[in-house]
C-alpha cells in the first residue's frame, strides 16, 4: 500500500511538471502576439521556447518540493493545497518576472501587469486544476475505504471504547485500520477488549510500531495526565512518520489547540512530529553555510592571530577535538580552539567552571569572547551543527541527563548549535543540574522553532558576546 502511495506522490510531481510545461508554453505563445501575427514555426524553432519549454517547469518542481509540496496524497487537504499554490505562485511569479520578463516586449504601461497576471492566472489555474483532480481522487478513497492506514489506541477505558465506536459508525471512511490497542492502566481488563486485541503494554509500544507497520497513532487518554502523555511521547520519539493524534479535553478546545482538519471527521488533535516546515528547514541550512562561510573568510585574520596564541600559550596542539552527539544521535567531532592545558581531563569528564585553573591565560581570555568556538563554523559548513540549536554534550552528560530528565532525548530531534535558547537565556551549566536547568529553555526551542526564533537568538547571542559573558 505504501509503495503505490509513494507511486501516486511521483504522478503528482510528474502531472505538476506538464502542467507547467503548457503553462509556459501558452504564455509565450501569447507574448508572441504581442509582436505580431503567429508564426509557429518560429516559436517551435525559437531558443528561448525550447530552452525554456523544459528549464521553467523543472524550476517550479524544484520550487514546490523545496515548499514542501510533495507529501502523501492522503495526508494533504484540498483547502490548505489550493492557499498554498496561490502563494508560491505569486511567488515564483514574481522572481519569473524580474529575471526573465523585466525587458520583454512593452508597449505601453499595462504591458507588465497584463504580462504577468496572465502567467499567474495560466500557472495557478493548470497546476491547482490537476492537482484539485488527484487530492479529490484521493479523499473519495480514503472515504470509500479503499485506502487506509494501520492505526493503533493508546488507552482502553470508556473514552477510547466510545472513540472507537464513534468512528466506526461512519458511513464514510477516515482512513483507519485499526489493529488492536495498547493498555495504558494496568488493568486485566479494559472496555476495548471487546472490540479491539490488546498488542501489549506501553513499554512495549516501539516494537509494536515496527512489527505490525503502524502509521498513525491515537492516544485515548486525558491529556491532563501529564506525566503519562510524556512517557508515551517518549516512546513515540524515534517514529517520526508516524501520525500522532490525541483526544482533547474542553481545557484544549477553549483555549484554541484544537484545528479543524476534517469537518465531518472526530475531533482529535494531531500533534505534529515536524518541528518545521521543510521550506524554513531548507532556508536555515542555507543561512547556516552562507553565514559561516562569511565568518571564517571575514575573520580569519583573527583566526589566524588566534592560533598563533593559542601556540605560544602552552604546549600542544592548535585544535581541539571532541567527541559530540548530534543530530538523531548521531556522533561527531566538534572543533574548537584549545583552551586548557594538555591532560586536562585526565582525572574523567569535567565541565568547566568560572575561573578554572585548567584554562591557559589566553584560553581563558577567548572563553570569555567565545573565541575559542570559531572553528565550530567549521562544523556548520559540514553539517555537524547548526548556527542555532541547543550546545551538543557527550554522551557521558547525556546518560546523566536522561537519568532524571529522560525527555532530553527531544533535543536529539534537532541539528546542534553554535549557540541556543538555553546558552543565551542561561548561559554555560557547570554541573548537571545546570544542565538540566538550562534543559527547559532548549525544549522550549524546539517546540517553537522558526526562522524568527533564531534570527532573535542571534541577536541576543551578539549582545551576549559584546558583553563579553561567556566563561
Amino acid at each position: 500500500m505504501r509503495e503505490k502511495r509513494q507511486l501516486e506522490i511521483w504522478l503528482y510531481i510528474v502531472t505538476d511538471f506538464i502542467m507547467s510545461l503548457l503553462a509556459w508554453a501558452a504564455f509565450f505563445v501569447y507574448r508572441k502576439t504581442l509582436e505580431g501575427p503567429l508564426d509557429w514555426e518560429a516559436i517551435l524553432t525559437d531558443p528561448n521556447f525550447q530552452v525554456g519549454i523544459l528549464a521553467i517547469p523543472i524550476g517550479w518542481s524544484f520550487f514546490y518540493a523545496f515548499f514542501g509540496c510533495y507529501k502523501d496524497l492522503y495526508r494533504l487537504s484540498r483547502l490548505s493545497t489550493l492557499s498554498r499554490t496561490f502563494f508560491l505562485t505569486i511567488i515564483g511569479v514574481i522572481f519569473l518576472f524580474f529575471t526573465l520578463l523585466i525587458d520583454d516586449v512593452i508597449l505601453g504601461t499595462g504591458t507588465y501587469i497584463r504580462s504577468f497576471s496572465t502567467l499567474f492566472a495560466l500557472q495557478f489555474f493548470f497546476v491547482v486544476t490537476i492537482r484539485m483532480f488527484w487530492l479529490t481522487r484521493a479523499s473519495r478513497r480514503l472515504k470509500s475505504g479503499k485506502v487506509t492506514f494501520n492505526t493503533i489506541i493508546i488507552g482502553g477505558n470508556q473514552k477510547a471504547t466510545q472513540l472507537y465506536k464513534q468512528i466506526q459508525a461512519r458511513d464514510k471512511g477516515l482512513g483507519y485500520k485499526f489493529l488492536g490497542f495498547i493498555d495504558s492502566n494496568g488493568k486485566s481488563t479494559n472496555e476495548l477488549n471487546e472490540f479491539l486485541p490488546i498488542l501489549g503494554k506501553l513499554n512495549q509500544l516501539p516494537k509494536i510500531l515496527k512489527e505490525h507497520d503502524i502509521e498513525e497513532v491515537i492516544i485515548a487518554i486525558e491529556t491532563s495526565e501529564h506525566s503519562l502523555m510524556q512517557r508515551i511521547m517518549d516512546q513515540l520519539f524515534d517514529f517520526d512518520k508516524v501520525l500522532i493524534k490525541v483526544i482533547p479535553d474542553m481545557h484544549d478546545i477553549v483555549f484554541g489547540t484544537v484545528k479543524m482538519n476534517h469537518v465531518f471527521g472526530e475531533i482529535l488533535i494531531e500533534i505534529k512530529q515536524e518541528l518545521m516546515p521543510a521550506w524554513q528547514h531548507s532556508i536555515k541550512r542555507i543561512i547556516d553555510v552562507i553565514v559561516s562561510t562569511f565568518m571564517l573568510i571575514l575573520f580569519s585574520p583573527l583566526l589566524i592571530v588566534s592560533a598563533i596564541l593559542v601556540k605560544l600559550s602552552s604546549p600542544g596542539p592548535i585544535f581541539y577535538s571532541q567527541e559530540r552527539i548530534g543530530l538523531n544521535g548521531k556522533p561527531f567531532h566538534i572543533i574548537k580552539f584549545r583552551s586548557m592545558y594538555i591532560d586536562a581531563e585526565k582525572s574523567g569528564p569535567m565541565l568547566s567552571q568560572t575561573g578554572d585553573d585548567r584554562c591557559t591565560k589566553w584560553g581563558a581570555i577567548m572563553r570569555k569572547w567565545r573565541i575559542d568556538e570559531w572553528p565550530n563554523f567549521w562544523n556548520v559548513l559540514r553539517g555537524d551543527m547548526s548556527l542555532v540549536g541547543p550546545r551538543p554534550e557527550r554522551q557521558y552528560y547525556i546518560n546523566k541527563i536522561m537519568e532524571r530528565a529522560p525527555h532530553y532525548r527531544h533535543l536529539l530531534k534537532v541539528r546542534p548549535g553554535i549557540t541556543s535558547w538555553g546558552q543565551v537565556k542561561y548561559g554555560y551549566a557547570s554541573n548537571v543540574d545546570q544542565m538540566i536547568k538550562r534543559l527547559q529553555f532548549d525544549i522550549l526551542y524546539i517546540e517553537n522553532m522558526s526562522l524568527a526564533l533564531d534570527i532573535k537568538i542571534l541577536f541576543y547571542t551578539i549582545i551576549v558576546l559584546w558583553k563579553g559573558q561567556g566563561k
